[in-house]
């Protein structure tokens, strides 16, 4: 397919594990049940934290609308994958290829926000106690959300196009689970410095400066707790934020280690495995990670699942 630009591209051939052909079927096995897993865990809070009374404050609702997130994080890559490994057809459309790409930029980059938000939250608890109620009331906690969820659209879309208005030359073949960022670029031809100069600005704007963000909102947290006059007080405050420290570190550590890596020392199949971890394993974990380590949730759901 030498020379071949975009209009002549009609499909993308995704290998994803087809290099493991007697393997097929227990991966299969393991994708969906992560898949359901992560569903159940996930739906499982979404309904906790908005059922139960004890459980309506700033923090839980930010809880919920994350794990709905993560469905729908999981949902953009992971349905594809079982559907390619239980029919063997790898072929997916053009405009397949650029709906995924684009929901799955603009998922990863609300998550970033999202987890900013819940850091700021947990700062304005400790930090300013006496002001929560004030500074997070309900009016704020949605638009918070909404602005987490909408702002980044209209960029990503742009992002997405960008990158679907390059020529791909010498090969229709993605060598990786889906249609993600690296692996279309690798294929692209002709001059990709404007897109790499998108690419760059946006990984500072919606990636470096929420985790600047986020750090910056911790250490404050630290220096307070570590003023807490208590050990039972300091704990305790310790104890709610250290669920989310747990998933930020997940997310962002994922993603440094899958992007940020030296690409001429990085094998294919250690791509896909990377892959792998950021897109569906995190959002397994992540409520077992949040109902594990906080008491108001286990309550919550050993009264859900009583009645």
């Amino acid at each position: 397919m030498a020379e071949t630009n975009l209009s002549h591209v009609k499909e993308f051939i995704i290998l994803g594990f087809s290099d493991l052909p007697n393997l097929q079927d227990i991966l299969f096995g393991i994708f969906l049940y992560i898949y359901i897993n992560t569903l159940i865990g996930n739906g499982l809070i979404i309904v906790i934290t908005k059922s139960d009374a004890a459980l309506q404050t700033p923090m839980y609702f930010f809880l919920g609308n994350f794990a709905f997130l993560e469905i729908c994080y999981t949902s953009v890559t992971l349905p594809r994958m079982l559907s390619d490994i239980w029919t063997q057809n790898k072929n997916i459309s053009l405009l397949a290829c650029a709906a995924q790409l684009c929901f799955f930029l603009i998922l990863v980059v609300t998550e970033s926000l999202l987890l900013t938000v819940m850091a700021f939250d947990r700062y304005v608890a400790i930090c300013k106690p006496l002001y929560y109620t004030v500074i997070m009331n309900h009016k704020m906690c949605v638009q918070l959300v909404v602005a987490s969820w909408i702002t980044v659209v209209p960029i990503m879309v742009v992002q997405t196009f960008q990158v679907f208005s390059l020529p791909f030359c010498d090969s229709n073949i993605l060598n990786h689970i889906f249609c993600d960022m690296p692996p279309l670029m690798k294929l692209a031809c002709g001059d990709k410095s404007w897109n790499e100069v998108l690419v760059y600005a946006e990984v500072s704007l919606f990636g470096f400066i929420p985790f600047l963000l986020i750090l910056y909102s911790y250490i404050r947290i630290f220096i307070t707790i570590q003023k807490l006059p208590s050990a039972i007080g300091r704990s305790k405050a310790f104890s709610t934020c250290s669920s989310h420290l747990m998933v930020v570190g997940l997310f962002y550590g994922s993603g440094i280690i899958a992007y940020l890596q030296p690409k001429t020392s990085c094998l294919a199949g250690m791509e896909k495995m990377l892959s792998l971890f950021y897109t569906i394993i995190t959002p397994m974990f992540n409520p077992l990670i949040y109902s594990l380590r906080n008491k108001d949730i286990i309550m919550a759901m050993k009264k859900l699942l009583s009645k």
